[in-house]
């Protein structure tokens, strides 16, 4: 009965890592954001929640994937890395965008604006799928 649980360690190694990388994701990302969205999720600013949850979304798919299609472990650890890059670039090339236009994505978000939430979840969760579907080989 024991040989089924062989597998258990690995099970832990891999969800362990993949909450550490998640973790880490939610800090970093909510540090580079010119908003503060902890703060602004606090005063109940929806625009803020639905932007930083489709940006966790738009990470954790590809995290999924690496973890699913990976080889081993370091594979998973390295392709959740370029996960984690991918989705804080793409936070920052929407900015830019925005910015071309004359709009601070930031200050939307910040004055509550939940269309440029949703822009920012949408983006975040379509790139996340893109990149998780990149990384099947």
């Amino acid at each position: 009965m024991l040989h089924y649980l062989q597998g258990l360690p690995y099970f832990i190694a891999y969800l362990v890592a993949a909450i550490i990388l998640l973790v880490a994701f939610m800090y970093c990302y909510s540090r580079i954001t010119p908003h503060h969205e902890w703060q602004l999720i606090r005063e109940g600013n929806a625009a803020a929640a639905t932007a930083y949850g489709g940006s966790i979304l738009g990470f954790t798919i590809p995290l999924y994937s690496a973890m699913a299609n990976s080889i081993s472990f370091v594979d998973f650890i390295l392709w959740g890395v370029v996960a984690f890059i991918v989705q804080l670039a793409t936070f920052f090339g929407v900015k830019l965008f925005l910015r071309k236009q004359g709009e601070s994505l930031s200050q939307h978000i910040t004055e509550g604006h939940q269309a440029y939430g949703i822009l920012m979840a949408s983006i975040a969760v379509a790139v996340g799928l893109l990149n998780a579907a990149s990384m099947t080989w």
